[in-house]
């Protein structure tokens, strides 16, 4: 059974940065699709960034430049560093893992297959 849990969440200002992590087990991320969602207030939620099991990575195009998403295959976990924070990027974020290769922002979300509980960012202006 693949179970995630995020961590790393927090309030900073405009401009801070927060990294978030995402301690997997019952998975070899060696050989899974993972990602990290945002939902924000009142929205949907909404691929940040993947990486595929070769390290291949993809990016919304709302934090192309600011975040990286990286994994640690030994430690099986999953992290987002996120820097130049924006009042925007306020949301649960989610951790999510998918037994499929290959999957990108586009298709995280359909071939998703566990999820994590979320950790909050608050960005304040």
């Amino acid at each position: 059974q693949v179970q995630l849990v995020e961590s790393g969440g927090g309030s900073v200002q405009t401009g801070g940065s927060l990294t978030l992590s995402c301690a997997a087990s019952g998975l070899n991320s060696k050989y899974y699709s993972m990602g990290w969602f945002h939902q924000g207030t009142g929205r949907g939620r909404e691929a940040v960034a993947t990486i595929d099991s070769d390290g291949t990575t993809t990016y919304a195009d709302s934090v192309k430049g600011r975040f990286t998403i990286s994994k640690d295959n030994a430690k099986n976990t999953l992290y987002l560093q996120m820097n130049r924070l924006k009042p925007e990027d306020t949301a649960m974020y989610y951790c999510a893992s998918a037994p499929i290769r290959g999957l990108t922002i586009g298709t995280m979300a359909r071939g998703a297959a566990d999820w994590g509980k979320g950790t909050l960012v608050t960005i304040s202006s």
